[in-house]
């Protein structure tokens, strides 16, 4: 997954690569559309070769960590970070963005939990833990954080955007996904990706 924003005191509405990475293809009920969701938090992912290094690890090719062991060799460092400072969530976010860019989303969910026990209000972390959710199978409760996240910032790009895959891909509702991606353009005039939302928002109106 790709640079996130925000928790290092990045501007939630500037993008890079990293946030922009392409998740998940979907399939839809009625038709194919590529849905993809974004990441909202801010740690520098390990799976990019040109990634700064992230607890002392140097960063890792995609395939080389794959094992639940070699994972909690790369986390360890953070794990320390965490208890020397308990009220710090940022090392537990660390640990749950390297779970989730290695698809260990189980995990991932845990640490972002613990996270958010520390500071509710990060929309980004709160995306990230309804992402996760739904790639483990649980949609409707993905809807549940992403709508938390959306009265903290009811215009936050990153949490329209994967609301809407979700409500038409988890819950097979059309409506609802029209309404979070029209927002998210409404909300946006300069989301990058914003063609991208149009052509996704014609075919989802074009269902029957």
């Amino acid at each position: 997954m790709q640079q996130r924003a925000s928790n290092q005191g990045m501007d939630n509405k500037s993008w890079t690569a990293r946030e922009a990475y392409l998740l998940a293809m979907v399939t839809l009920f009625v038709g194919l559309i590529a849905g993809y969701l974004f990441h909202g938090s801010s740690t520098p992912s390990t799976t990019t070769a040109a990634a700064p290094q992230v607890g002392g690890m140097p960063p890792a090719a995609p395939d080389t960590l794959q094992s639940p062991e070699q994972l909690r060799v790369l986390v360890q460092p953070m794990l320390d970070a965490a208890r020397a400072n308990p009220s710090d969530p940022g090392p537990l976010v660390q640990i749950g963005n390297t779970y989730y860019d290695h698809k260990f989303y189980a995990e991932a969910i845990t640490y972002y939990q613990k996270a958010l026990a520390l500071k509710p209000n990060d929309v980004n972390v709160r995306t990230d833990l309804g992402t996760a959710l739904w790639y483990t199978g649980s949609a409707k409760e993905a809807v549940a954080e992403f709508e938390k996240s959306l009265k903290v910032d009811p215009n936050h790009a990153q949490t329209l955007f994967n609301m809407g895959v979700v409500k038409l891909n988890g819950l097979n509702d059309k409506k609802g996904a029209i309404a979070a991606w029209q927002h998210l353009l409404d909300a946006n005039p300069n989301y990058p990706d914003r063609q991208k939302v149009q052509e996704m928002l014609q075919k989802a109106k074009g269902q029957g």
